[in-house]
């Protein structure tokens, strides 16, 4: 998956990497691509934008692919207008944390686990 975003970054599509659980919880990409790689839909949700508009959007469970980590999420099925995300929750899953300096995705560190 990171090669859509790459491909969108050369095609002048906006790309947005957020790690606002609450803002951003689902990884969204564009519907046509999911269609075309046979992601079946799971459920149909509403969101809410940014903007205000309510939403109603299909939704799948995806294996996602960044910076040499992957992780299982779910994936909202964007339609034209919608913003390219990648969400907290995959970010979560991959370990991964956004570098702002170096503007990249970079290991999140050791994952704190309970002990026995």
């Amino acid at each position: 998956m990171l090669a859509v975003y790459t491909n969108s970054i050369l095609r002048g599509v906006p790309n947005f990497i957020t790690s606002d659980s609450l803002l951003h919880l689902y990884h969204i990409q564009f519907e046509e691509i999911l269609r075309s790689l046979e992601i079946p839909v799971e459920a149909t949700r509403r969101f809410i934008t940014a903007t205000g508009e309510r939403v109603e959007r299909d939704l799948g469970y995806v294996i996602v692919h960044a910076a040499g980590e992957r992780t299982i999420d779910e994936v909202v099925f964007a339609r034209p207008g919608d913003m390219i995300l990648l969400g907290a929750r995959s970010l979560e899953g991959l370990n991964l944390r956004v570098d702002p300096k170096a503007k990249q995705l970079v290991n999140a560190g050791p994952i704190l686990a309970g002990a026995a």
